[in-house]
């Protein structure tokens, strides 16, 4: 059986600027290369009846796969095959999973959005420009002090740090400015992945240029020696930072294997950060297609719940359905099977491991939306397997699809993608986020620990209370709230799968992104830079002296 990579190279791709006729938008891209183009803003604001909005999300993720992009890609062709304009929007993969341990993030089989290696290494340069941008602020930072320090800095509560995108663990906790004084005032610093910075956040969540500009110029950076923050536009650098992200703020347009148009910006982790793509390249998918498929990270007890409290909030965003991906390798794993043993029928193990997919559907009710349950389906799934899960879903009233899109395509979704038009035709329900700002922040917490997650409570560490104390006094209790939490755990710990029950969660850090307008709780062990496997995906991958990438998966 051909590989992903392999799949890619064989599929001929039309040129971009076709692409963009097909929208209608050929006078408004700027290509990169034959097959990329970036999109101009205008057609954001174009005056048109926006399309009807369907978010991807999925179960916990396990080692076994989920396949949420590439049903998200697949769903996107789909609907091409009963005869409706769709476009697809995504997140741009970062190199740290890529050459780390999670591969690509480009779909799969015949459900890839391509130029496959070019959306996995560097794209359009879109994150390298976002790596410079947050680096700049350091560097002005760090120099703003050596130069006199007018902003009165406290070199001991500098809290905005450098960033790559790169797992690189060994750059969590570091010393700069040693040796000489010309070096600069020696202090401890540290590197988040690029992903998981404020400023991707911020660009995935601006509206223009100029709400860009104002997020940047509210970034805090640093502390007094009395606690008064220190923004960006204090140091008088927002302009020059948006600067750096003029062209990176434009949405950019690529093609999946069947031609279908897909819009590629972005890419915030969704265990650190809020996990969707950019405001910006939804809103103007919105504009392109009468069916938007986007997706949102990891299972929905993170990325939906963040597309749909913070996303939704801040672009003004109305999802019309909810597609809940499955397989039955992942659930058989949440049920106790070992990875090695998933080519074995265990409907038993399903049976239990199903609890996870019946708490993810439960999340999503939460907010008032209609949706479906896809069935990813597998090449090792049995007949009874699949019966079982989907006469669960018909004896539970929930919708329920199998789509083989790894496979078939468009053509493996082209019953899904029928069943969602109808979900959203017969759609009178009412959307709602299942906070309000004006909560307390610990309500908000509460919140969605009890409702999304399932949890019993909530427990704070000391650090974590006096942190939430000083939020109140500067006055950022209305903001929203961004959990950073293990993905493959509903609780904070990543080795309990399934549907845990009787537990809490413990907030052990809380930091202020006052230029995303989100606080960001950490939960038990969540890093920020990541760090590599004992065998990372970089080392089965190549290059020939024709140029040809090899081992990208």
């Amino acid at each position: 059986m051909k590989n992903d990579l392999q799949i890619a190279k064989e599929i001929e791709l039309k040129p971009i600027i076709e692409i963009a006729k097909q929208l209608g938008i050929e006078d408004e891209v700027e290509c990169y290369g034959k097959y990329k183009a970036k999109i101009d803003l205008s057609v954001m604001n174009q005056n048109k009846k926006d399309g009807k909005l369907v978010l991807v999300t999925a179960i916990s993720p396990t080692k076994a796969g989920e396949g949420k992009t590439t049903m998200t890609v697949g769903l996107g062709q789909g609907f091409y095959h009963i005869d409706k304009k769709s476009v697809i929007a995504l997140r741009e993969p970062s190199l740290g999973p890529v050459m780390g341990l999670k591969g690509g993030a480009t779909g799969g089989g015949y459900s890839q959005v391509l130029p496959m290696e070019d959306l996995n290494l560097h794209f359009t340069g879109d994150i390298h420009a976002i790596t410079t941008a947050n680096n700049a602020i350091c560097a002005l930072l760090d120099n703003h002090m050596y130069q006199g320090n007018e902003c009165n800095i406290d070199p001991t509560k500098i809290v905005f740090k450098r960033c790559l995108d790169l797992n690189d663990r060994t750059l969590r906790d570091i010393t700069i400015g040693q040796g000489s004084k010309v070096n600069g005032i020696e202090r401890k610093d540290g590197f988040n992945i690029t992903v998981a910075s404020e400023i991707m956040a911020i660009l995935c969540l601006a509206t223009s240029l100029e709400d860009l500009k104002a997020r940047i110029g509210n970034i805090i950076v640093a502390y007094t020696p009395d606690d008064q923050p220190v923004h960006v536009k204090d140091l008088k650098i927002e302009g020059a930072i948006a600067m750096l992200l003029k062209d990176a703020i434009k949405p950019n347009l690529v093609q999946t294997c069947e031609h279908t148009p897909a819009i590629v910006h972005g890419g915030p982790f969704a265990n650190i950060a809020h996990g969707c793509n950019s405001i910006i390249a939804t809103k103007t998918a919105l504009k392109l297609g009468d069916y938007v498929i986007t997706e949102a990270g990891f299972g929905a007890d993170l990325g939906a719940e963040k597309f749909l409290d913070i996303k939704c909030r801040e672009g003004k965003l109305t999802p019309d359905c909810v597609v809940i991906v499955a397989t039955i390798r992942a659930l058989k794993m949440h049920g106790g099977v070992e990875y090695e043993d998933l080519k074995e029928e265990n409907v038993e193990a399903l049976s239990k491991g199903i609890e996870n997919l019946a708490k993810h559907i439960d999340s999503i009710t939460q907010f008032n939306l209609p949706y479906i349950v896809a069935v990813n389906q597998f090449t090792h799934d049995t007949e009874a397997e699949l019966e079982f899960l989907t006469s669960w879903c018909e004896q539970n009233n929930h919708p329920c699809e199998i789509a083989n899109v790894w496979l078939n395509g468009g053509a493996g979704a082209k019953q899904l993608a029928t069943r969602v038009v109808s979900l959203i035709e017969e759609n009178n329900q009412t959307f709602n986020q299942i906070y309000e700002r004006n909560q307390t922040l610990e309500e908000k917490i509460l919140t969605i620990a009890q409702k999304i997650y399932g949890a019993r409570g909530v427990n704070y560490t000391d650090e974590a209370k006096a942190q939430l104390e000083t939020i109140k006094k500067l006055g950022y209790e209305d903001y929203l709230v961004c959990m950073a939490k293990t993905p493959v755990s509903l609780s904070d710990d990543p080795k309990v799968l399934g549907r845990p029950t009787d537990f809490d969660i413990t907030i052990r850090e809380v930091r202020i992104s006052a230029g995303a307008g989100f606080i960001v709780c950490l939960t038990g062990n969540v890093l920020t830079m990541p760090g590599l496997p004992k065998e990372p995906a970089a080392l089965k991958m190549d290059v020939t002296p024709e140029g040809e990438c090899i081992g990208l998966f």
